[in-house]
């Protein structure tokens, strides 16, 4: 191996490279030069065409009628993304307007959907509020693929699958915002029937011992009380009664047997002198003063009448009137228990009243509540039918790429030169250091260490010459005929090669 250190100027050694190995470094260039050449011309030309669409905001203000619609715009569209990308809406497109035709001759639909997954892309676009974050304001759509025309009808068509997928979640978020809240208001609603038929049937079965009727049961009670005490009072005037009723009676009876009759009339007049002494000292509510002045009334009614059976006839009607008392004290004292154990009864009823009660409110503010967001969510939902609300509008349209944007046919060729020339110099550098013969007398003293006294110069034979065109012609076949396998191999890795073309586009996707 030679030793080129102190032999002369790097272009110097270049050029004596260049002398010994120009044909392997032309050949090795044109190769790689005809490689990356055909590579570069027979790669699919890749069409994109962008539709822009832009994102209308509420039309109504939510001061008059607040959207039923949740969550952000963008979580939203991601959502619509992934419906859109979905496999079996990419295939249908796919069958619609017969795309990737070679490829799904030999893949599997499976391949082919992702396949276009990767040729659509998204990308938001927003503008900056004040409160730091982006809003989003519009997004474009684009898809790309060999025929313009078929491309541009593509993604208008994902446009218009984003716009109807989008009107269609709305209508189905405010629709079911709507059938949720009327469950929720009807359930309530029946929830408060039966606690407020609880409340009545608590009220009927527990009336007279409510809360609020306490006032009117101790009033009542102190009513009964005192009707009870005039009851005793004239149990107690009839008991005197009737036994002055019954000593008249007697007094009667022994006059007309002694055949004294007036007696009687005596006994009268006593008894209204006694009864004046006694009103001089006592009321008239006085035992005394009733005793003497029902046995006045008796001898009086008694001196009335002609026979004994008008004082039978008052004593029956005093014994009555003892009964009709009686019952009435029993009733008085029926009635008094019972507003006694209603008065008792009151603060526990209070307590349960005040449950139900508390129960029944709180379900009635819920059903207000529900009731008013029902109505609201009504107006939100005529006012996505009627699209007043957060509607995507296709502003930009998608039209037919004049130029292809991928293959960029220039930049692979310079690549491909710098390449080549790379390529050849690597191979004559490897090639020069393989090489062990020796080219000059510098040479050969570095390596032998002696003098060289002379140069014999090569003279080749006439057979010796025969065989180095027979070699050169072989060479040029061979050379040519490796040129047709790189440009036939070309061919077959670029013709079609969609992803290839991606993977040398600029921005790889």
């Amino acid at each position: 191996m030679q030793n080129y250190v102190g032999k002369g100027t790097v272009l110097e050694l270049g050029l004596e490279i260049w002398s010994r190995r120009q044909w392997l470094a032309v050949v090795v260039f044109a190769l790689m030069l005809a490689g990356t050449a055909s590579v570069a011309a027979f790669l699919p030309n890749i069409y994109r065409s962008t539709a822009t669409v832009l994102v209308e905001r509420h039309q109504v203000p939510e001061t008059f009628v607040r959207s039923s619609i949740t969550g952000e715009l963008e979580t939203r569209l991601q959502t619509i993304s992934h419906e859109m990308l979905s496999r079996a809406r990419l295939e249908d497109l796919i069958t619609r307007f017969g795309l990737y035709p070679e490829m799904r001759k030999r893949a599997p639909i499976e391949v082919v959907v992702e396949k276009m997954r990767r040729d659509v892309q998204f990308e938001l676009k927003g503008v900056e509020q004040t409160s730091g974050r982006s809003a989003t304001v519009a997004f474009s759509l684009s898809y790309r693929g060999r025929d313009p025309a078929t491309v541009a009808r593509v993604t208008n068509m994902l446009a218009s699958l984003y716009v109807d997928q989008n009107s269609k979640i709305r209508e189905q978020q405010a629709s079911q915002t709507t059938r949720f809240l009327r469950g929720q208001l009807e359930e309530t609603q029946k929830r408060l029937e039966a606690q407020e038929a609880r409340v009545r049937d608590f009220r009927a079965r527990h009336i007279g011992e409510l809360p609020q009727q306490m006032a009117v049961n101790l009033a009542t009670l102190e009513r009964l009380q005192a009707q009870l005490q005039l009851n005793s009072s004239n149990q107690l005037h009839a008991r005197d009664q009737r036994a002055a009723l019954i000593k008249q009676l007697a007094d009667t009876d022994a006059a007309e047997t002694v055949g004294a009759p007036e007696s009687t009339t005596t006994k009268l007049a006593k008894l209204k002198q006694e009864l004046v002494a006694l009103r001089t000292r006592y009321s008239d509510k006085y035992p005394d003063v009733i005793r003497v002045s029902a046995e006045i009334a008796a001898l009086e009614s008694l001196l009335g009448e002609t026979s004994s059976t008008p004082s039978k006839t008052a004593l029956s009607e005093v014994d009555a009137e003892m009964r009709s008392l009686k019952a009435e004290e029993e009733r008085l004292r029926r009635a008094i228990d019972m507003y006694q154990r209603r008065v008792e009864n009151a603060p526990q009823r209070e307590q349960e009243f005040q449950a139900l009660s508390r129960d029944s409110e709180t379900t009635k503010e819920l059903y207000s509540s529900l009731l008013k967001r029902f109505e609201d969510a009504q107006l939100a939902e005529s006012m996505e039918q009627s699209q007043q609300s957060g509607q995507f509008r296709i502003l930009d349209p998608a039209i037919p790429a004049k130029e292809p944007q991928a293959p960029n046919r220039i930049g692979l060729i310079l690549a491909g030169v710098l390449l080549a020339v790379g390529t050849a110099a690597a191979a004559a550098m490897l090639a020069e250091r393989l090489d062990t013969s020796f080219h000059t007398f510098e040479d050969l003293r570095s390596f032998a260490k002696v003098p060289v006294l002379a140069s014999i110069p090569h003279v080749p034979s006439a057979d010796e010459t025969a065989r180095l065109a027979r070699r050169h012609r072989l060479a040029t076949a061979s050379i040519t005929l490796g040129l047709a396998l790189v440009v036939a191999a070309s061919y077959y890795l670029a013709h079609g090669n969609d992803e290839l073309v991606r993977l040398l586009s600029r921005g790889g996707s």
